[in-house]
């Protein structure tokens, strides 16, 4: 049910941050983001399975998004089924397959577990750690902006693909908006050139519109055009954000990011990626072998219900690709840039403390 057309946002630390779910006492809230930029409707998730389909049908999406969905999924199955064990690794199973590359969302999910089990009170527990899952996303996201911003020169044309933005995280600037705001925040004149990403338009509809509230000037282009842009001198850099990253420092992410790296690498044209330690999966070796998401025929050949394509057209629709390492300039984390040699040097950095994040 529609609650509301307004928009949940907060200060902190001086700045406005922009929801994309949250909790109100023990009610949970989220935004459709099939709807924005022209209309946002409110949600109230009574049950997990409720989120787990607002989850499946891109409702809410994005790394960190689905990180706290995560969070917040669990804390309404032990609202359902209390300290019922089996109950509840049903919920975090049925959750963890409605999106199966998003680890961020599979790691907090079984840190709620791990937590809320050890604990007397399990609704107690659910409550305060999934608000502290919330507070750290959004220490990474400003932190990894800052560390991604000093790689930011004035007067840089930046493009990103897809949506990692505000709400598509934890209400600062998800992943590869965090180090665009922190840029521009700084004081730096830069520019954006946004993909508008087939086919869900995550980039024409989000993207842009989170850059028109911030005052960020940017360009749309289609996801065709990229490689023309980069030839034409028109792109400084790329950053794009993550939804997976393999120990060896292979990225998953929207499906066309590997285009737009290969593009980049042949121009000469330093890409990054922005993700943090929880998107980091050590017990994935290598790109090739995360699970790749496929989702409906008809979400390629139709469009806002709109059919766009001659009726019986099968369509293939991989939800993600994945860019090699090499074509990858630095991984911008909450901790700093990683640079190559990633296998090696990812694990230095979080390695030790993974089991801490």
């Amino acid at each position: 049910m529609t609650l509301t057309e307004k928009l949940k946002t907060i200060e902190r630390d001086g700045r406005q941050l922009l929801l994309p779910i949250w909790r109100d006492g023990e009610k949970v809230f989220l935004i459709d983001q099939t709807k924005l930029p022209f209309s946002s409707p409110v949600y109230e998730m009574t049950t997990v399975e409720m989120l787990g389909k607002a989850v499946k049908d891109m409702v809410i999406r994005g790394s960190g998004a689905l990180g706290l969905a995560g969070a917040y999924g669990m804390f309404l199955a032990v609202k359902q089924h209390g300290s019922d064990q089996k109950a509840l690794l049903q919920a975090a199973n049925y959750l963890k397959s409605t999106r199966p590359t998003a680890v961020n969302m599979m790691k907090t999910i079984d840190e709620m577990l791990t937590r809320v089990f050890k604990a007397d009170d399990f609704l107690a527990s659910a409550h305060a750690v999934s608000e502290e899952i919330v507070d750290r996303q959004l220490s990474f996201e400003m932190q990894l902006g800052n560390h991604g911003a000093a790689l930011i020169e004035d007067g840089d044309t930046i493009m990103t693909h897809c949506h990692s933005g505000a709400v598509a995280g934890a209400g600062y600037g998800g992943r590869a908006l965090s180090v665009i705001r922190a840029a521009h925040e700084s004081g730096k004149e830069i520019e954006v050139i946004v993909n508008e990403t087939r086919p869900y338009l995550q980039g024409a509809r989000i993207t842009a519109w989170e850059l028109q509230q911030l005052n960020i000037p940017f360009r749309l282009i289609t996801d065709n055009m990229s490689g023309y842009c980069m030839s034409a001198g028109l792109i400084n850099k790329v950053v794009v954000g993550s939804d997976r990253v393999a120990a060896n420092g292979d990225l998953a992410n929207k499906i066309g990011t590997y285009l737009h790296a290969l593009a980049a690498q042949d121009n000469g044209i330093p890409f990054y990626t922005a993700t943090s330690s929880h998107t980091i999966d050590f017990d994935i070796k290598r790109g090739g072998n995360i699970e790749v998401e496929m989702r409906a025929s008809n979400e390629v050949t139709s469009f806002g219900g709109i059919q766009t394509a001659p009726e019986g057209t099968e369509a293939l629709y991989p939800g993600f690709d994945i860019t090699p390492n090499h074509l990858i300039s630095g991984i911008i984390t909450e901790k700093g840039v990683v640079t190559p040699e990633y296998t090696e040097n990812l694990a230095k950095l979080f390695k030790e403390d993974e089991s801490n994040v």
